[in-house]
């Protein structure tokens, strides 16, 4: 994609992470970025960290645009976006969207049906290459047409559009768990004696360690917990309390609120 040009449309902080991370990963460069966006500061900040074009008219950034990325919340005025894009816009312009809870079908009915149109949930661990953004794609487009750019903030899983709402709760969300999960370990290392900094560096090198065991051995977390616990040991005992403390209902019950929020939000729109 080194010849294209994205036009992003808001440039609030979700859109700033995805420049952010695509010209640290050399995906793109700052020549090919547009945005516009009604915050004026938004832009200067844009163009002074990133130094991309946001000086340039919404009409003249969509004439040269291949890939329009619709970052604008979902209560602002998408019918006149539409209206916009449907003038200005290259039919052929792919629109990749991340506006939350707006559908497929609703997108078609604001930008054309008969173009390019491509959902997608980013993941918020931009930044770092990990964490997948679930994307689902309308029948006119295809994953050629977005899968360098995709791949410039993490890695993609292409689902049906029924799965969004759950890869949102569970996947997008993941690292609220996690990051809730470290805390209340390193508060457990804490509470038992050990020094802050030493327990956080504990917690944070047993996950790390945990996830290359899973993935180095491809053994299930049953069997690495079955090798880990001799009988009556000290491991065992303290899984015999977690299993107590209503742990795994408890993370499911969180995830499902999470869908369920999403799906709540959705239907508002």
């Amino acid at each position: 994609m080194a010849n294209q040009r994205i036009h992003f449309i808001g440039g609030g902080q979700m859109a700033e992470a995805i420049i952010r991370a695509s010209l640290a990963n050399g995906t793109l460069t700052a020549g090919q970025i547009s945005v516009a966006d009604i915050n004026e500061g938004r832009l200067q900040l844009l163009k002074s960290k990133y130094n991309v074009d946001t000086e340039s008219t919404q009409e003249q950034a969509l004439s040269q645009a291949e890939l329009i990325v619709i970052a604008v919340r979902p209560q602002d005025d998408l019918t006149a976006l539409g209206q916009l894009i449907r003038k200005s816009a290259s039919p052929a312009a792919v629109i990749v969207s991340i506006v939350a809870g707006v559908t497929i079908a609703q997108l078609g009915d604001y930008f054309g049906a008969e173009r390019p149109i491509v959902r997608v949930i980013p993941n918020t661990l931009t930044d770092t290459g990990y964490g997948y953004s679930g994307v689902a794609l309308n029948a006119v487009a295809s994953r050629s047409q977005v899968e360098e750019f995709l791949l410039g903030f993490g890695k993609v899983q292409y689902l049906e559009e029924s799965y969004i709402d759950i890869f949102t709760g569970f996947g997008v969300a993941g690292p609220n768990y996690i990051y809730y999960f470290i805390e209340s370990f390193t508060d457990a290392g804490v509470l038992a004696g050990l020094p802050r900094e030493q327990a956080w560096n504990v917690a944070l090198e047993n996950m790390l360690g945990a996830v290359a065991m899973l993935r180095q051995t491809g053994l299930h977390p049953r069997q690495l917990l079955d090798i880990n616990n001799s009988p009556g040991g000290v491991g065992m005992h303290g899984l015999y309390e977690l299993n107590n403390s209503d742990f795994a209902a408890g993370l499911q019950r969180s995830v499902l609120a999470a869908v369920k929020r999403t799906t709540e939000l959705g239907v508002k729109k």
